[in-house]
C-alpha cells in the first residue's frame, strides 16, 4: 500500500451529534488515536473539556450539521452518521463514512443505501406504515467501537497523522 499524499491538516472525525448514540465511544477512539473530534450539532451539546475535542455549533436549520460537515471533510477524515444523504456526500468527498451501529458507508455500498432510505422515505409519505428502525443494541456499539478504530488505524497506516 502506498503511502496518502501530504495535506496540512491530520486526521479529523467528525461526529453529526444530533441523535447520535455513540458519542462517548467516538471520544473514546480519539483520544486513544489523538485525533481531533469536531462534534457537529444546531443546538448546545456538551462535549469533554479536551484539547482535541472542538464543539462546532452551527446555524438551526434542517441540513446546517450536514452542509458543514460535508463542506469541510476530505480523504484522511472520519464520520459518524447515521444520515444516508449526508454520508454519501462525505463518501464522495473521499471521507471514511461509518454508522452508529458500526456500519461502514462505502463508495459500493451507499448507492443501495440510498436507494433503500428513498424507497422506505417514499412509502412513508404514501402512508405505508414501515415499522422503522431496529433498536440501538450493545452489539452496535461494540461493533461501532471496532469499525472506528479500524478506520483510524487504516489511515494512519496508510500515511495520515494524527493531531497528538
Amino acid at each position: 500500500m502506498t503511502a496518502a499524499p501530504p495535506r496540512a491538516a491530520p486526521i479529523a472525525l467528525y461526529i453529526d451529534a444530533d441523535a447520535c448514540p455513540v458519542k462517548e465511544e467516538a471520544y473514546k477512539v480519539g483520544w486513544r488515536h489523538a485525533v481531533r473530534m469536531l462534534v457537529v450539532a444546531n443546538a448546545p451539546i456538551a462535549v469533554p473539556a479536551h484539547p482535541l475535542v472542538e464543539r462546532v455549533l452551527v446555524p438551526a436549520g434542517p441540513d446546517a450539521a450536514d452542509d458543514f460537515i460535508a463542506a469541510h471533510v476530505s480523504r484522511g477524515d472520519v464520520v459518524v452518521t447515521a444520515d444516508i444523504p449526508l454520508a454519501a456526500r462525505c463518501v464522495k468527498a473521499g471521507a471514511d463514512v461509518i454508522a452508529p451501529t458500526g456500519k461502514p458507508f462505502t463508495t459500493d455500498s451507499i448507492g443501495m443505501a440510498l436507494a433503500t432510505r428513498n424507497l422506505m422515505d417514499d412509502l412513508r409519505s404514501a402512508g405505508a406504515v414501515t415499522g422503522g428502525p431496529r433498536p440501538f443494541s450493545a452489539r452496535d456499539r461494540s461493533a461501532f467501537l471496532s469499525a472506528l478504530d479500524l478506520a483510524v488505524v487504516r489511515l494512519k497506516r496508510a500515511g495520515f497523522a494524527t493531531g497528538g
